[in-house]
């Protein structure tokens, strides 16, 4: 009888457990775990590299001009007139400084076939030296110069190596009379050097205007008259010449009276 019992709570508890089962099974499968986030490596510690020395020594043009770009034409112009190193001489001996304007290589390219070859050595050393003021100037200070300017070729005067400068707003222009530029930008400035881009060559008068006659020697003074040659006798002095003249009395009378008495006796 028990037994009979006991049959349906077992019976009902595999119903449980069956039913349990069907129930688990038709659930959904829960979400998988997030990742755990792995942390990032520490982020390496950047060193900055030291500064690039500043560049020593003495200041260079034509190793300006090549760092700038396109001035080929005027820097084998420096070179082969040996201006680059008179430049440089100057550049690091005076304290006034310079200022230079640098035709590109159109500007040398606008100049009439086989002119610049035309030129002896030293029309091609002044043509350089043309170019070059001898003490540093602003773009500013061009506002206030004074012309003619003085370039390191020579005289300002008519038919030499004039350089005027007229400003207008932000522009500046250069004429030497017959040829005329126009800066065109600043290559470099350091304010001992100052290097300006120009677009035309600025060729001096002196290649294409005679120079002036040079004037006439002046005379030559007049010869001076020769002057009397003096005495150098010295005068006799008057109480001299009165003692003189009595002791030649007393010797005469003297005389007269040996004279006369050698007549008597005899």
């Amino acid at each position: 009888m028990e037994m009979m019992q006991a049959m349906p709570t077992f019976a009902s508890l595999l119903l449980f457990c069956i039913h349990f089962t069907s129930i688990l099974a038709q659930s959904p499968a829960p979400a998988p775990a997030p990742p755990v986030p792995v942390p990032a490596p520490p982020a390496p510690i950047l060193i900055p590299p030291a500064a690039a020395p500043a560049p020593t020594g003495p200041t260079n043009i034509t190793a300006i001009l090549e760092k700038a770009g396109g001035f080929s034409a005027f820097i084998r112009l420096l070179k082969s007139t040996q201006s680059a190193d008179r430049i440089n001489m100057q550049l690091n001996k005076s304290e006034q400084g310079l200022t230079i304007f640098a035709p590109d290589d159109s500007a040398f390219a606008k100049l009439k076939a086989g002119s610049l070859n035309s030129y002896s050595n030293e029309q091609q050393s002044q043509l350089i030296q043309s170019h070059v003021l001898p003490s540093f100037m602003s773009v500013q200070q061009f506002q206030t110069a004074s012309n003619p300017l003085s370039t390191q070729a020579g005289g300002t005067n008519y038919g030499q190596f004039p350089l005027n400068v007229t400003t207008s707003a932000a522009s500046v222009n250069l004429t030497t009379g017959f040829a005329s530029a126009s800066v065109v930008g600043t290559v470099y400035t350091d304010n001992q050097l100052a290097v300006y881009q120009v677009d035309r060559v600025l060729l001096p008068q002196r290649f294409f205007v005679a120079p002036p006659p040079s004037p006439p020697p002046a005379p030559a003074p007049a010869p001076s008259k020769p002057k009397k040659a003096q005495s150098t006798a010295k005068p006799v002095e008057s109480s001299g010449a009165i003692s003189l003249i009595h002791e030649g009395l007393l010797q005469a009378s003297y005389a007269f009276a040996l004279l006369a008495a050698s007549w008597l006796i005899g």
